[in-house]
């Protein structure tokens, strides 16, 4: 038996936790979805005005924001650079010019003044009610363009704001016509149109059918609203007729082709995939 003294074991090298470094091209204020948090701040401050309100404190921005205040100026300052904000005199704020001339381009997309207000107009007369326009943005529907009917009761919708697509007859005819599966929308598909009493907004009844565009894009919906009091099942039955040919001729107008015959019989709509 050998007595040399046995060699101490060294403890094992301790391992360290490796972090990834950051990809060398990404910009320091990169949000993980591939956004700038500058500029989703920035949105943020420009959605925090309602529909309604002429401005705002800084206080009150940065609360709705949940932003520090210092950082909210920042924003709005910069914002107001470019016209989108402007600060009044008693130190609030509110939307500037550049914001409303956004959305004015966003409505002339859709030819607003030369097709879309003339043809609700004459829907208004020929039914008696309001008459709308809705788009698609995402997954909420938005309503465009509207004109109220002559009745002194109606229902009062807010141009742009964001409402669910499953409620009420203008979404689920975009949904219907946008290829959504299911029974009840095969059956929208099949009749051209649909109705619905007090689905989203008790009270309210409204009859809905699809517009589209070049090469049968779905373009949005047109629909005819108010009180359900006046508006019966029956009611909306029978004006189901008039809100097609509307919807027929403004599918016309948007793409270009004028040559619809006014008084061409009404029939289903067609799905075109």
């Amino acid at each position: 038996m050998s007595n040399r003294p046995t060699k101490p074991s060294r403890p094992p090298a301790p391992t360290l936790a490796l972090t990834p470094a950051p990809h060398p091209m990404a910009p320091a204020d990169a949000e993980p979805g591939g956004g700038v948090i500058a500029v989703t701040r920035a949105l943020q401050v420009l959605e925090a005005f309602a529909l309604g309100e002429s401005s705002l404190s800084l206080a009150e921005l940065s609360r709705r924001c949940s932003l520090h205040k210092t950082t909210v100026l920042r924003l709005a300052r910069t914002l107001a650079q470019s016209g989108f904000m402007v600060q009044r005199e008693d130190g609030d704020w509110r939307l500037g010019p550049a914001a409303g001339w956004l959305g004015a381009r966003y409505q002339a997309g859709f030819d607003v003044q030369n097709v879309l207000e003339p043809a609700l107009r004459e829907l208004t007369l020929a039914t008696g009610e309001s008459a709308a326009f809705y788009v698609r943005e995402g997954n909420v529907r938005t309503c465009l363009v509207r004109v109220e009917g002559p009745q002194a009761l109606r229902h009062h919708a807010r141009i742009g704001e964001g409402l669910p697509l499953d409620k009420g007859s203008p979404g689920r005819v975009i949904l219907a016509f946008s290829g959504e599966p299911g029974k009840a929308y095969e059956e929208i598909r099949r009749k051209g149109y649909h109705w619905s009493i007090g689905e989203r907004e008790q009270g309210v009844a409204t009859v809905s059918a699809p517009v589209f565009g070049m090469h049968w894009r779905l373009m949005g919906s047109v629909c005819i609203s108010g009180p359900a009091s006046r508006l019966p099942a029956e009611k909306l039955e029978a004006l189901a007729q008039t809100v097609m040919a509307a919807a027929t001729q403004l599918s016309y107008a948007l793409a270009g082709n004028s040559a619809a015959p006014a008084q061409s019989p009404v029939r289903a709509t067609q799905w075109h995939p």
